[in-house]
């Protein structure tokens, strides 16, 4: 068992990690900026081991680039990322509804030979995992979620980018969790921070973002509370041409 020393250790580093991802989320770390263990030792008053580690993890979740001589930089993402991004993004949330059926059987669920959904997808019917078999359960799970949604909306309506990616993160990883595995849902999480680290980057100087931010959460938690699959794709497909179109523009 580790000593209290170690869990100590390992909650620092969490913590400078969240740190740090938040300075980039923020846009106050930008991109291809240069800095030293020593450097975000200093300025958090902490000793270096931890920062190293939470410094590496950040690097090994893509937002950092590690140079043996120079430290660490933050990456910098181009509109070609985004879309490489966003491709894997559909196959995670394809992946995480894929197997979900409102129907008494999966066998019931499956699409027609040749049956495809929205923009050429694949039909997906959509079911809560286990837990959250029972009506009363998944309808107060996704009230929750779509609280967060709603949270998420108005801060999008109001061009307010800092606040909507923190609620933003959350209402994905909820919604993830209730529907998705939990391997599935940690892949999303990933992703979807790195998709605001592009994002933040691309529209840093942009300097009004009123009614110009996707705001269709409440919309998506809707059409899955009523199990509708083909409306549920469409607002996910929607949102995905949307933030397309919001960075390569």
């Amino acid at each position: 068992m580790p000593g209290n020393g170690a869990v100590t250790r390992s909650t620092l580093r969490q913590q400078l990690a969240d740190a740090l991802r938040d300075e980039v989320l923020a846009g106050r770390l930008q991109p291809g900026q240069e800095f030293t263990v020593k450097e975000i030792a200093e300025q958090y008053g902490v000793s270096a081991t931890p920062v190293r580690e939470a410094l590496v993890d950040l690097s090994a979740q893509g937002l950092l680039e590690a140079d043996q001589h120079r430290g660490f930089r933050v990456h910098e993402f181009s509109p070609a990322d985004y879309r490489g991004m966003i491709e894997a993004r559909i196959l995670i949330i394809d992946g995480i509804f894929r197997n979900l059926t409102g129907r008494e059987s999966e066998a019931a669920a499956e699409p027609a030979a040749g049956a495809s959904g929205v923009a050429g997808y694949p039909v997906v019917s959509f079911t809560p995992r286990v837990e959250y078999q029972e009506g009363p359960r998944l309808a107060a799970a996704l009230a929750a979620v779509r609280r967060r949604g709603a949270e998420a909306q108005r801060a999008a309506e109001a061009g307010e980018l800092g606040i909507l990616i923190g609620y933003d993160i959350r209402f994905w990883r909820e919604l993830s969790v209730c529907y998705g595995n939990p391997y599935l849902a940690d892949f999303l999480h990933r992703l979807r921070v790195q998709c605001w680290v592009c994002v933040v980057q691309h529209l840093r100087d942009v300097p009004d973002l009123r009614g110009r931010l996707w705001a269709g959460h409440t919309e998506l938690v809707d059409a899955l509370a009523r199990r509708d699959a083909t409306e549920a794709l469409k607002v996910i497909g929607d949102y995905n041409a949307h933030s397309l179109s919001l960075i390569e523009r």
